[in-house]
């Protein structure tokens, strides 16, 4: 259920030269699927499930690799939309493994690699609260992954209703 629509953002790589990074958006992600690689701050989950209730939409999709479904920038969205009651929500899947996607730590002196959030998210244990900052490089600059993200604005109503829609197949 839920329709599917594939993307691709055209990000300048150098003065010249342009590389795609492919994203995939799927609007209907069973949020069961979905693997944290990090624990979330209780303080910010509520605050961010008040906002998303008040709001009544979701901003921005999650984003997680497409092979091993772990979330790279979400972990808050994802666990404030569950607790919402939503089952299934948009995701930016993109390839985890591509060169142009680099992982920083939030704290200084801390290292963090793609293979220590991969076996985080896949076999646990998760990593502190906000120990990876995912980035993409455009040109000669590393962006924070939000800049491969269109916000959707998509309504809790209808999040909610892909739930309704599940219990009665």
């Amino acid at each position: 259920m839920g329709s599917v629509s594939i993307s691709s953002l055209m990000l300048p790589l150098a003065q010249d030269a342009k590389t795609i990074v492919p994203t995939r958006l799927e609007r209907a992600v069973d949020i069961e699927l979905l693997k944290g690689h990090e624990e979330t701050r209780p303080d910010y989950l509520e605050k961010l499930s008040n906002e998303i209730r008040a709001d009544g939409f979701l901003r921005r999709p999650i984003v997680a690799d497409l092979r091993t479904k772990v979330i790279l920038d979400g972990h808050h969205r994802v666990n404030a939309l569950r607790s919402l009651g939503c089952s299934k929500i948009p995701v930016y899947f993109v390839d985890y493994l591509s060169p142009l996607i680099q992982v920083l730590p939030w704290r200084q002196g801390e290292k963090v690699t793609k293979g220590m959030v991969l076996k985080a998210g896949m076999n646990g244990p998760k990593l502190p609260p906000k120990t990876t900052r995912h980035m993409v490089r455009i040109a000669s600059s590393l962006c924070h992954i939000t800049a491969i993200q269109r916000e959707l604005n998509i309504p809790l109503d209808e999040l909610r209703a892909l739930r309704r829609a599940e219990k009665r197949s």
